[in-house]
């Protein structure tokens, strides 16, 4: 049972671990990624589908990048949806090609991205302070409940608190390169 709140824990954890990275990978820093049109969805014969399954897409250089279009009917939707993406994106077509020249940032824009990456960054604290206090929680009723004594309650909220300390560290990592990422000229 101790140990089964432990790996709760762990698993809990690294799922907002990933889903900031996730998150911080999505805001761009003026570099060609292509991991940038993930979140872009197609309207495809009446289903909506992402743009990396319907193309592959290659970083062409630094600051563009190349959409090879699977099926040529469709580059005018893929075009229109990175258009009205929230991006600021504004794709050029070639043939079956796509190319996206991704703008330089202003140094008031790269100001905005980092207080929405910290905004994140908070966020995802938050989360993980609370995945611990919710398994807290349980090792408190287990010891109501008299399934473990206060010596286990006392060794498993420290090896709780030390998770949360190791990943709590994980997002500030990511927060500082995100961060210094967004401040290159």
């Amino acid at each position: 049972m101790i140990n089964d709140i432990k790996k709760d824990t762990e698993v809990r954890m690294v799922k907002c671990i990933n889903l900031f990275t996730k998150i911080i990978n999505k805001i761009r820093t003026g570099r060609a990624a292509t991991t940038l049109l993930d979140s872009i969805m197609v309207n495809y014969y009446g289903s909506l589908t992402p743009i990396y399954k319907l193309s592959n897409i290659n970083v062409e250089n630094s600051r563009t990048l190349k959409i090879n279009v699977f099926d040529s009917s469709i580059v005018a939707s893929i075009k229109n949806a990175i258009k009205a993406s929230d991006l600021g994106l504004n794709p050029l077509s070639e043939g079956d090609n796509i190319y996206v020249p991704i703008p330089t940032l202003t140094e008031e824009r790269r100001k905005e991205l980092i207080k929405i990456v910290r905004n994140t960054a908070e966020q995802s604290r938050v989360s993980i302070r609370n995945i611990r206090r919710d398994n807290n929680d349980k090792i408190r009723i287990m010891l109501k409940e008299k399934t473990i004594g206060e010596d286990d309650e006392h060794n498993l909220q420290q090896d709780i608190q030390k998770i949360t300390s190791k990943y709590i560290a994980q997002i500030d990592v990511l927060l500082s390169k995100k961060e210094n990422e967004l401040m290159k000229f």
